[in-house]
């Protein structure tokens, strides 16, 4: 067991954040555990032992499946003029040629791909399977408003399910907004990737009305190594960008955050502040 968990620590390690579920299947390809029920059970516990008794970092693991409501407050004016400084952000995409989304088929992945999309300023939109009607309206509404072409990656599963619920999202967004330039591209899970990659597959459910005429085998988002999922969405982003735009607007970001913090400084020593 002591080997498992310095096995299941290093691959953490090496791909953090990642999920329970990625982790399993990067433990089934490295030969730590089965890829079995019991394989999986082993991992989900081992890595729960690790957090307990500290040998695992709680952040290493993303989970944005639970999650609270609540309004950001303050005790005072000059705290929220503090945090203001320090999360300002400058719009990369203001006045861009392109408008850019990320479409995630899973809740649980979205902690592992939000720190490119949050990086870049792009939308992730989760969909949780089939996107709801109400989900796809709002978001159609959005890109129907835009002067701009609109690029689409989609990342799912590679079963019919997962497959059928991405083609729909692209053909209920092009009906609610038919006059959009939508581009709409599966990044994820594909056959290129399931040959090139090795990934770990399980047998197509037959139950699935959808199954008729599809591949033996499915492979789950999960399966890509979180890295290589990473770098599919930065690659993704980064066409639709001018070089070094996003290192221009991190130095103007900078200096621009700098200018708020002296003026939170000034008001709170009372001084009037004036605009540089």
């Amino acid at each position: 067991m002591e080997e498992r968990h310095r096995s299941l620590y290093r691959i953490v390690q090496s791909m953090k954040p990642m999920t329970v579920r990625q982790v399993f299947y990067q433990a089934t390809v490295a030969g730590v555990v089965d890829k079995s029920e019991a394989g999986y059970s082993k991992v989900q516990t081992d890595l729960v032992t690790m957090r307990r008794v500290g040998n695992l970092p709680y952040g290493w693991l993303a989970d944005n499946t639970r999650w609270q409501r609540k309004p950001e407050t303050f005790v005072s004016i000059q705290q929220a003029l503090e945090q203001t400084a320090k999360f300002y952000r400058k719009a990369l995409w203001a006045g861009a040629a392109a408008y850019v989304e990320i479409w995630l088929e899973k809740d649980a992945l979205s902690g592992v791909v939000f720190p490119i999309t949050s990086q870049y300023d792009v939308p992730l939109m989760v969909s949780r399977g089939y996107a709801s009607l109400s989900f796809l309206h709002s978001a159609a509404e959005y890109i129907g408003s835009l002067d701009a072409p609109t690029f689409i990656y989609h990342l799912g599963d590679y079963d019919p399910s997962g497959v059928n619920a991405g083609e729909k999202i692209e053909e209920t967004l092009r009906e609610f907004a038919p006059r959009a330039n939508i581009s709409f591209q599966r990044i994820a899970v594909t056959q290129e990737q399931i040959k090139g990659w090795a990934l770990p597959s399980r047998p197509t459910k037959q139950s699935d009305s959808r199954a008729k005429g599809f591949s033996e085998t499915s492979v789950e988002l999960d399966a890509i190594p979180p890295d290589a999922l990473r770098e599919l969405v930065r690659a993704s982003v980064e066409i639709h960008l001018p070089a070094d735009q996003l290192e221009k607007l991190q130095i103007a970001e900078q200096s621009e955050r700098d200018i708020l913090s002296s003026w939170v400084q000034k008001a709170g020593e009372g001084s009037s502040p004036r605009m540089p």
